[in-house]
């Protein structure tokens, strides 16, 4: 018996967007195993500093762990896009000092996630639909912080959970930061997909971009 518990932000605790439609940790429970259950810890609105708290409520018979939390993190940190630079050059060095900052806090979570000594995945933060006329620019500036989560995950041989290839239409987005039921749905596959695999593809950095694991 397995016990899956999501940690992070809206991403998974996204009940209040689908309009009384399953949330994610519902919809996962619905494609794991029988004999396995889903909690969910994460919290809409949750920084990734916030993790800490989440997992003060861990509870003991907790066998898997799955976070995705930073996008609170990139929106606190969107003002640098509407700030005045005289070359490209000072704009990449404020996306730089912002990617700096949330690696330091990610970093440091990602330790005390660790420390729980339970197998690991983590998320990237996706893009926005599709069709919003500045996708392409929010998704440009967000690749400053999915590299620091690929990093992190890769350093520590932590398998990847990559939202950003798995929610990439309309329909999987309740508004352009939540994800919809079709979207949770597709997350809960790809999470039941990992947790069906070997323990091994736990402890190596595997890329998770759909509903199968390669």
């Amino acid at each position: 018996m397995g016990h899956i518990i999501l940690l992070g932000d809206s991403i998974f605790d996204n009940a209040a967007y689908v309009q009384g439609g399953p949330d994610v940790v519902r919809q996962l429970q619905e494609v794991i195993p029988f004999s396995w259950k889903a909690s969910l810890l994460a919290v809409d609105g949750a920084v990734t500093r916030g993790v800490a708290s989440q997992l003060e409520r861990l509870p003991g018979d907790a066998t898997h762990l799955v976070l995705s939390v930073g996008g609170n993190d990139a929106l606190g940190a969107s003002y640098v896009l509407d700030q005045s630079v005289a070359t490209v050059a000072e704009a990449v060095s404020l996306l730089e000092a912002s990617q700096h900052r949330f690696a330091a806090d990610y970093d440091a979570m990602i330790e005390a996630v660790l420390e729980r000594c339970l197998p690991t995945a983590v998320c990237t933060i996706y893009d926005t639909p599709p069709s919003q006329p500045n996708q392409r620019i929010i998704r440009t500036a967000l690749g400053v912080f999915n590299d620091v989560i690929t990093r992190a995950a890769f350093r520590r041989s932590l398998p990847v959970i990559d939202l950003r290839l798995i929610c990439d239409e309309d329909e999987d987005y309740a508004n352009p930061i939540e994800p919809s039921v079709l979207g949770g749905a597709k997350m809960a596959t790809a999470i039941a997909a990992l947790a069906a695999a070997p323990a091994e593809d736990w402890r190596r950095p595997l890329v998770i971009a759909g509903p199968n694991v390669p």
